[in-house]
């Protein structure tokens, strides 16, 4: 902030006089001052005196004692409220002019003496004051009291009122500051110790914080909770003195503390958030600052001193002009003042929100725009309205300002609309077309009762979309079939217009949704200011609409030009049209435009006089039908039969007629009558039906209903009044909707009647199930023939869940709960299943909860996917439905726990957006994402937690960002030192080094780089010479300069300085002779004359300057130097001053040079250069005769490349030198001309000439003109019959020598034709020839055609071949018969060099199947072997499979053995064998199907294979079940049982991988007790893995079990990553008592000894148990038998089995559960 004089307003007195208090205006119009006189002087705003008053005491009868203290205006600025020390504070009523009357409006008179005063804006009838005995009182300006706000037990010394005027700060005596809200309704009323001073706060103010001062020479500023900010300490200073007032800027941002002779001014840096404070104002002579005031705009600063005197300060920021019409003074960070220059008028652009204001643009003279951080400010000039509204762009908008009440901002493809005046967005839409012409807004234009905002813009160049911008909503959407280029709405907003590219016009009305095409060819069309006229061109006719709701009715009238504008002023409306060279204005009907108005008005006689005074016309029958509806709605039935008279229309004229012909004859209140007549007229029969009823005409209502054939309704209204003919006219209507088919409404009466049954039927027949159910439900009825015909009948018409309600009635729960799945009545489904189907309800639990998410009701699918145990999906519902706490539930009771990391990273951003920053961490280091975290605790400034988690989980390069970030932040408080440390620490040289030099400290930067970048120090001194030149400061540049090896830049510097001795100095220090002579030149140079010839002579370089002189151009000063030479020195400089000036053209001059010179050669070459041959020649002659020829030569070469021959000629004949002719002709082809000069003037070279031209034409044979002569010769040998040798010559175009192939064919074939029909002797010797060079060029069809002419039927089918033209090689061999083995063999070699496996197995099959196999085509090679037959297709299965073996792709080859055949062959049994055990090791799901699948073919086609494929079948069959069954939660106790019968299997799988699958599968059935042998068995296995030593096991658990122990151990563990978790889960098991820690047992069923209960054999009695082929477990007692394949199981694994699948799982028949025998 800067303050500078601006005026003196008071002088000071002679005497003390205390300026005692000074208030501006909120409108800063008026400025009041109270003196030492108790006199109030008023000023205007430039602090002119308008006016001045005395006030009076307390009591008129006591002396004039006082003083006033204080001075407060009112927020209107109408009022003026004096404090004085006689305990009254009085309120003068001003007005807002100059000149009012004043009056005093109100006294308040206190016990106490007033100190200080303030009247917050937001409070306009309270004035608050405080007193000496310690209350703050307010007074009430409507009741004319006060009444205490608070009480202290210290004197008030100090009061100010909050920015927002919604609160007050006190300061007293005792150094307490207090603070007051007043009660806005959102806050509450609150008053409280807000913080203690350390002084006496007598000066106290309340702008961005709250700031105090007092006697102890410290100004503090406090935050929002009373806790100090920042503090200013000036005690040491002796020459300040106690701080006596202090003031903050309208916009809070900067402040201004008065003390003795001093302004202490302090600006808020809205970036750091701190105060900074601004140079000393000294004010010599003013002493003790009394009073201050800002003026409302913050431009003016007034204070008052203690000698009376009142001065005027400008104040701002800075200022600045805009395009020179504007000025822009910045009063604060978010307060500008902008001025016009014409006309001086002002307007304050503020940011409401105390952003600073960045960037002001003025478009159009007029609109403002400005741009904060976070908002966008703008506003109209010319209306004074100012907006602003939260704003996030990045720079890219474009405003449109094309409606004066609103401004369109258009960024990222999105429309904002913002209503001047208005601090909130009006409405946005997104839109791409930005063009004036495509966007309409409509703002209250037309006087309304609604408030109309509306928008039509385009969604893409087809579609319009009309926005109601009250409501939000969507008024209308327009689909067009062609590109709209202009549309605009009415005044109303209720029609809009809009043209196409072809220039159709086109009338949407908004109330009927109605589309109108109202002209072609349309090049103009607006809307008639202030009126729903519209005026249009067409071709050169001009169309008008004056009544545009009858947009047939158009007047059209022709005209000349092109309409330009339409201009409406002075009660007259005119069309221009420019004519070309004049203007002609067409005047349009203002009596039919006025219409439009009276309408509006609703002035329905001036609208009729308007309309009866015009001929009937479309325009006016339209008028009339818009006055007859408004009439209408406002029942005046005179005025709309007058209308429909006008229009012809007998039938409404007539009604009306009536009606007001009855409402004549009826006497008493006759308005009901009217609007019941009308509502029937409108079709609002209810209504009719009410306003009758109201009035007793029941006969008229059903009278009315029975005219328009609505019996229900009559019915229903004689029911209400119990009218006697209500049973006949029951009857009558109930037949009448049987004839007519309305079953429905049949049913309805005979549902009012009780009949139930036959209500039923009727509402089936009439398709009105619901209805019928309703009403089944309703009675109770449970017919079941019924029931079940509305149960079907809902069911087909889609009511699934009312047909389920049913069904389960009925007792078909099937049906029921296929009903309520179809319906989505989950809740109905789960409660009959619960009953029913138990199994199922975890099915349905889930889809309920895929159903509800698909409704967007995540919140109620978090349950059901809990219940149906889907937890990854019920946390993703917790998350979408914002219930953190329930997902945070789900995710930490997951197991295993990592199991939940998609979730963590949305959880962890989540809780640091709500500060909850333990949980945060937590789940982002469980996300693998601590940087995140860190930074998270970088934006809270927790920089402790930060560094101990960035040194946990971060690189050094993460950790290096945060300690330069915080050096960063040292660096800004200016703490250098510990700034460098950081950096440094890091290993950040280069931004130390950086820093120093934005700080300018360029030593400490030079002592940087010389440690750290030895490398750069020469560009470092460098750099720094270039700044320190830039800044004037010469001896340290030159310094850094020499430093930096660049002495040059040194002598440069000073040079240019003018300071020629230091830059000698340098130069002889540094640059040796030549620099020093340089600069010695300069220095002479800038001494000129005899002074220069001195200095030079001293240093011994005349000669050298005189040098350098003519090198440099510098010729005066060489021949004025030559004065003081030799003679020989002088020829010198002129030649050189002549080389001088033929570069600069001036060539007279140059040739005088050069002669004085002794040079006349250098002349003559000069102007032949320029071609100035005169010029030359006269020079040759004169001065070099020699030389005369030279001349000549030259000027006849640039005659000839200027094709002027003959001069050529002739210059060379001049210049006796004929032979350049002829070398000039040769060397640019000109053999013609070259033979004639020849000829005349060289007769002798004639011959010579002749042998060199035909050598030419030879060489030429590749280009057009050579072969066009070569050809030309060749006819002429055909036309003289001579063709072997024109033969000769078509065969000596070859391809060395011409390139044009398609050339070559036709000569080469023409020299064919010739020698086969003009030379039959040479014929096959040529043909031979031609086609060779054919095949030579890739000819190969013409080759093999002239073969076929000569009959060489194997070279013309080679020919075809080698271009695969087979089709053409065949017709040769239906020509040449014996050729065809041949062509077979040749096509199949093709095929083979092609590897054209398709083709080539239809012609030789093995060969292309082996071709196929080769390429690894194998899914083409089995298809087409399964179609060769069964030996084909496995041999090539074999071959296949042998591959995927070696390519180790066992899943595959499996795969394509079960697809392609299983054959039972020694070859083929080793094969499967083998990937059977490979399978088996891997564990491949989908191998392991195959292999089963494989196997049970094999074993079903020969039972009696190996016992081994047996046993392989048994465990793939108990693997791939195993598989399958845990994938359902209810087959989980199968899956366990399966994998520890597997157990005894470990010779054929993995021990550790089987063990470990065993213990948990168990796990996940709940058998924990085996999942604790068979973990504990696992990590023993595991153990010994990693040991590589099985001897480390024991087989304690399972001993006398058919589990094996001595197996060969994997080289390696399957399953690394689980072992840990599997290692604590067994050693918490092994602490719980409640879990038995040993196998399963049982009884044997032969010794009864306890056995395993998985084992098949009995370790006693050795009795051997089938398996069962559900679980592998033995069958006992309870044994099953499938009905197709006899495979037995126990009968509870079956049962539970099959109740779910419902197939055996061995042969995959259908089975059912079997609970009997």
């Amino acid at each position: 902030m800067q303050i500078r004089h601006l005026k003196s307003i008071v002088p000071a007195a002679e005497a003390p006089g205390r300026i005692s208090a000074i208030a501006w205006s909120l409108s800063g119009q008026k400025l009041a001052v109270a003196g030492a006189d108790r006199v109030i002087t008023l000023f205007d705003e430039t602090g002119e005196r308008k006016d001045r008053f005395s006030t009076k005491p307390a009591d008129p009868k006591s002396a004039k004692s006082y003083y006033i203290c204080a001075l407060a205006f009112s927020p209107d600025s109408t009022k003026l409220a004096v404090a004085q020390s006689d305990c009254v504070v009085f309120v003068y009523k001003l007005g807002l002019d100059w000149g009012e009357k004043k009056s005093i409006c109100n006294k308040l008179i206190q016990t106490a003496d007033i100190t200080c005063l303030s009247w917050p804006k937001e409070q306009p009838n309270a004035v608050v004051f405080g007193m000496t005995d310690g209350k703050v009182r307010v007074g009430n300006l409507k009741t004319n009291k006060a009444a205490t706000l608070y009480q202290t037990e210290s004197c008030v010394v100090s009061v100010s009122s909050s920015l927002d005027g919604n609160a007050i700060i006190t300061g007293h005596l005792d150094g307490s500051i207090n603070r007051f809200f007043f009660d806005d309704g959102i806050s509450g009323a609150s008053q409280g110790k807000f913080t203690t001073h350390t002084c006496v706060p007598n000066a106290i103010a309340w702008g961005e914080h709250i700031a105090a001062a007092g006697n102890d020479k410290c100004v503090v500023f406090y935050d929002n909770d009373g806790r100090v900010l920042q503090d200013f300490d000036y005690s040491r200073d002796e020459e300040e003195q106690e701080f006596t007032v202090i003031e903050f800027s309208p916009s809070g941002q900067s402040v201004v503390v008065g003390s003795f002779n001093r302004f202490h001014i302090y600006n808020f840096s809205i970036s750091k958030r701190t105060w900074e404070e601004a140079p000393l104002k000294m004010i010599e002579n003013f002493y003790t600052v009394t009073s201050l005031s800002w003026k409302p705009d913050g431009s003016r600063l007034i204070a008052g001193n203690m000698c009376g005197a009142v001065e005027m300060f400008d104040c701002c920021l800075r200022r600045s002009r805009y395009k020179g019409k504007f000025e822009f003074t910045y009063v604060s960070p978010s307060q500008v003042i902008v001025k016009r220059l014409s006309t001086g008028s002002r307007i304050v652009l503020k940011s409401h929100y105390g952003y600073e204001i960045q960037k002001v643009n003025i478009f159009q003279d007029q609109f403002l725009i400005a741009n904060t951080p976070d908002t966008l400010l703008m506003g109209d000039l010319a209306s004074c309205k100012l907006s602003e509204i939260p704003w996030t762009g990045v720079g890219n908008e474009k405003f449109t300002f094309e409606n004066a009440n609103v401004c369109m901002v258009f960024n990222a493809g999105e429309l904002s609309l913002i209503e001047y005046g208005v601090n909130e967005i009006l409405g946005s839409c997104r839109t791409e077309h930005m063009n004036p012409h495509l966007i309409s807004v409509r703002l209250n234009e037309r006087k309304s009762d609604k408030d109309v905002k509306r928008i039509a813009y385009l969604i893409d160049l087809q579609t319009i979309h009309i926005m109601d911008l009250v409501s939000g909503l969507n008024l209308a959407s327009i689909s067009h079939d062609s590109k709209i280029d202009w549309l605009e709405l009415s005044g109303k907003a209720n029609k809009l217009l809009f043209r196409d590219r072809r220039q159709q016009l086109h009338l949407y009305d908004l109330a009927t949704q109605n589309r109108t095409t109202l002209l072609h060819y349309c090049t103009y069309v607006q809307w008639v200011p202030n009126s729903d006229v519209v005026v249009a061109q067409s071709r050169n006719n001009l169309c008008i609409w004056y009544a545009i709701d009858s947009p047939e009715r158009v007047t059209m009238f022709p005209i000349k030009g092109d309409v330009e504008d339409i201009e409406r002023e002075g009660g007259k409306t005119e069309v221009i049209v420019d004519e070309g060279v004049n203007t002609v204005s067409y005047t349009l009907d203002e009596s039919l435009i006025e219409f439009g108005t009276a309408l509006d008005d609703k002035d329905y006689e001036r609208a009729i006089v308007l309309l009866e005074t015009l001929e009937t016309t479309p325009e006016s029958q339209a008028m009339w039908k818009s006055l007859s509806a408004v009439a209408l709605q406002d029942e005046r039935i005179t005025i709309a039969q007058r209308c429909f008279a006008a229009l012809g229309d007998v039938a409404m004229a007539k009604y009306l007629s009536n009606l007001n012909n009855k409402v004549e004859s009826t006497e008493g209140d006759t308005s009901y009558l009217i609007r019941a007549r009308l509502a029937v007229l409108d079709k609002q029969f209810n209504l009719a039906e009410s306003i009758l009823l109201e009035h007793g005409k029941v006969d008229e209502c059903m009278a009315m209903y029975q005219e328009m054939h609505k019996w229900d309704k009559s019915i229903k209204v004689a029911e209400f009044k119990n009218h006697v003919d209500l049973d006949h006219m029951k009857k009558n209507y109930f037949q009448w909707l049987i004839d007519s088919g309305q079953e429905d409404k049949a049913g309805e009466l005979k549902e009012e009647e009780g009949e139930i049954i036959s209500a039923i039927n009727l509402y089936l027949k009439g398709g009105m199930p619901a209805r019928a159910a309703f009403l089944l439900n309703k009675s109770g009825l449970n017919q079941v023939d019924i029931m079940e015909r509305v149960a079907s009948a809902l069911f087909k018409s889609g009511l699934f869940e009312k047909a389920g309600e049913l069904f389960e009635k009925l007792d078909s729960c099937d049906r029921a709960l296929d009903a309520y799945k179809r319906g989505k009545a989950f809740r109905a489904a789960v409660e009959l299943s619960r009953v029913m189907y138990p199994q199922q309800v975890v099915v349905l639990e889930e889809q309920w909860g895929d159903h509800l998410v698909s409704q967007k009701q995540m919140d109620a699918a978090i349950n059901h996917y809990i219940e149906a145990g889907k937890s990854f999906k019920a946390i993703e519902a917790a998350i979408a439905a914002k219930q953190w706490k329930k997902a945070v539930g789900i995710v930490d009771c997951l197991d295993p726990p990592e199991s939940g990391k998609p979730y963590f990273l949305e959880l962890a951003k989540h809780f640091a957006s709500v500060s909850d920053y333990p949980l945060a961490e937590k789940y982002y280091v469980a996300a693998r994402k601590p940087q995140e975290a860190v930074d998270m605790y970088t934006r809270a400034n927790k920089w402790e937690k930060a560094h101990s988690l960035a040194t946990t989980y971060m690189n050094p390069d993460e950790v290096a960002y945060l300690y330069i970030s915080q050096a960063k932040d040292m660096e800004a408080a200016g703490k250098l030192k510990e700034a460098e440390k950081l950096y440094l620490t890091v290993r950040e040289p280069d931004l130390a080094i950086n820093m120093y030099k934005n700080h300018k400290h360029y030593d400490q930067m030079i002592r940087l780089v010389t440690s750290y970048h030895k490398d750069l120090l020469t560009e470092t001194h460098l750099y720094l010479g270039k700044t320190l030149e830039t800044e004037g400061n010469f001896k340290q540049a030159e310094q850094h300069y020499v430093e930096g090896k660049d002495w040059k830049s040194a002598i440069n510097m000073y040079c240019a300085n003018n300071l020629y001795e230091d830059a000698y100095r340098v130069a002889k220090s540094h640059g040796g002779s030549s620099s020093t002579k340089q600069v010695a030149y300069l220095w002479a140079r800038s001494l000129g004359g005899e002074s220069a010839v001195k200095l030079l002579t001293k240093f011994g370089l005349l000669e050298a300057a005189i040098d350098f002189a003519t090198e440099n151009g510098a010729f005066e000063f060489a021949f004025e130097l030559s004065r003081f030479a030799d003679k020989f020195k002088l020829s010198d400089i002129h030649y050189k001053h002549a080389m001088f000036l033929e570069d600069e053209g001036k060539f007279k001059e140059a040739e005088s040079a050069f002669i004085l010179a002794g040079k006349p050669k250098e002349a003559i070459l000069m102007y032949i250069h320029t071609e100035n041959w005169a010029e030359a020649l006269h020079v040759a002659e004169t001065y070099e005769p020699n030389s005369a020829p030279e001349v000549l030569i030259s000027q006849a070469k640039v005659s000839f490349d200027r094709k002027d021959y003959n001069a050529t000629e002739t210059l060379m004949l001049r210049a006796q030198r004929p032979d350049l002719v002829v070398k000039l002709y040769k060397d640019n082809d000109m053999w013609k001309e070259c033979l004639q000069f020849a000829k005349q003037y060289l007769p002798n070279r004639v011959s010579d000439l002749h042998e060199e031209y035909n050598r030419v034409l030879t060489s030429r044979a590749n280009s057009t003109g050579g072969k066009e002569e070569i050809l030309q010769s060749i006819r002429v040998l055909e036309q003289q019959k001579d063709f072997t040798r024109a033969i000769d010559l078509y065969l000596k175009f070859n391809v060395p020598q011409v390139t044009d192939v398609d050339f070559l064919e036709q000569v080469w074939e023409k020299a064919a034709e010739l020698a086969m029909k003009f030379v039959p002797d040479r014929g096959h010797e040529v043909v031979t020839t031609v086609c060779s060079r054919l095949i030579g060029i890739k000819k190969f069809e013409q080759a093999a055609e002239f073969y076929m002419s000569v009959e060489m039927y194997r070279d013309a089918i080679d020919c075809y071949a080698r271009v695969g033209l087979w089709d053409k090689a065949k017709e040769v061999v239906n020509v040449a018969p014996r050729f065809g083995d041949y062509l077979e063999t040749t096509y199949i070699s093709h095929l083979k060099n092609q590897q054209n496996a398709d083709a080539l197995v239809n012609v030789d099959a093995t060969a292309g199947l082996d071709l196929f196999a080769q390429r690894g085509d194998w899914e083409k090679c089995m298809e087409k072997a399964s179609s060769l037959g069964q030996e084909v297709l496995h041999k090539y299965l074999t071959i296949y499979a042998v591959n995927l073996i070696k390519e180790e792709k066992y899943e595959v080859a499996a795969q394509q053995i079960v697809r392609y055949g299983v054959q039972h062959s020694t070859t083929n049994l080793d094969i499967y064998l083998r990937l059977t055990r490979e399978i088996l090791h891997s564990g491949s799901p989908a191998g392991l199907s195959a292999v089963r699948e494989m196997l049970f073919k094999l074993i079903t086609a020969s039972p009696n294979v190996n016992a081994m494929f047996h046993k392989y079948l048994f465990i793939s069959h108990l693997l791939t079940l195993r598989n399958y069954c845990t994938k359902k939660r209810e087959l989980y106790y199968l899956a366990a049982r399966q994998s520890i019968s597997l157990l005894r299997y470990i010779g054929e799988i993995p021990p550790d991988r089987a063990f470990y699958e065993a213990g948990q599968y168990s796990k996940l059935a709940g058998v924990n007790n085996m999942a604790f042998v068979c973990w504990n068995r696992y990590l023993d296995i595991s153990d010994a893995i990693e040991e590589g030593d099985a001897s480390l096991l024991e087989n304690s658990d399972f001993a006398n079990t058919d589990v094996p122990f001595d197996v060969d151990l994997p080289s390696e563990n399957s399953n690394e990553k689980q072992r840990d978790s599997v290692r604590d889960w067994v050693l918490q098991v092994s602490l719980d008592q409640k879990i038995k820690q040993e196998v399963d047992r049982r009884n044997c069923d032969d010794c009864g000894t306890r056995i395993y209960d998985a084992s098949l054999s009995c370790y006693n009695c050795k009795h051997v148990s089938e398996p069962c082929i559900i679980t592998g477990y033995p069958i006992l007692r309870n044994k099953v038998k499938c009905t197709s394949c006899n495979k037995c199981a126990n009968k509870d694994d079956w049962n539970k089995f099959t109740m779910i699948e419902r197939v055996c799982p061995w042969c995959g028949t259908a089975q059912q559960p079997v609970f009997l025998g």
